[in-house]
């Protein structure tokens, strides 16, 4: 296991032009765009407080969804058919989409599972950074404390602080060839 961090891209970039996720968030009050992956284990670690709590940002109308960049030839785990069990057993109600291009990663500059973004209602990026301090093996409880105090003040008209702390997890498996420049 590998662990890379998420790239932290300048607060205020504009959500990158995706349709199909731009349809997904369309006049929500934020929205939240999550790479994760059926087989990390920092995504497996934190996969059903991320429910629970996006359940919960969803009721408040945050557009939440997921999206998996993983080869799959290379990672068959991270399949289409293996998403769908993945996200029943954690209780992920958004939609998690599957990105074989990986074009939506690349336009969103995701590094790494997990990567949280964070845009408000102007989709500008107000939060870029971890869920919490829990890690795989590290006796930190999984609360969600960093990424739910973001979205409680994007909800409430304001800004998440300045200084957040970076994602850190699996890097994306980028097919051969398709690694861009920037990718660890």
């Amino acid at each position: 296991m590998v662990a890379v961090n998420s790239e932290m891209i300048p607060l205020g970039s504009p959500r990158p032009a995706v349709a199909v996720i731009d349809d997904l968030v369309v006049g929500a009050p934020a929205s939240l765009v999550m790479f994760l992956s059926n087989h990390c284990p920092y995504v497996r670690h934190i996969g059903r407080e991320l429910g629970l709590i996006t359940q919960r940002f969803a009721a408040k109308g945050v557009g939440c969804v997921g999206v998996m960049p993983n080869d799959v030839e290379a990672y068959p785990d991270d399949a289409p058919d293996e998403m769908v069990i993945t996200a029943r057993g954690y209780g992920w109600d958004f939609p998690y989409l599957f990105d074989e291009s990986q074009q939506i990663a690349i336009a969103y500059r995701a590094a790494c599972t997990p990567d949280l973004f964070l845009f408000d209602s102007a989709g500008r990026l107000a939060y870029r950074g971890q869920f919490d301090a829990a890690r795989p093996g590290n006796d930190v409880a999984v609360t969600g404390s960093d990424l739910r105090r973001a979205v409680e003040a994007v909800l409430a008209g304001g800004q998440p602080g300045a200084d957040q702390i970076p994602s850190i997890g699996c890097s994306i498996k980028w097919r051969p060839g398709n690694a861009p420049s920037w990718a660890p």
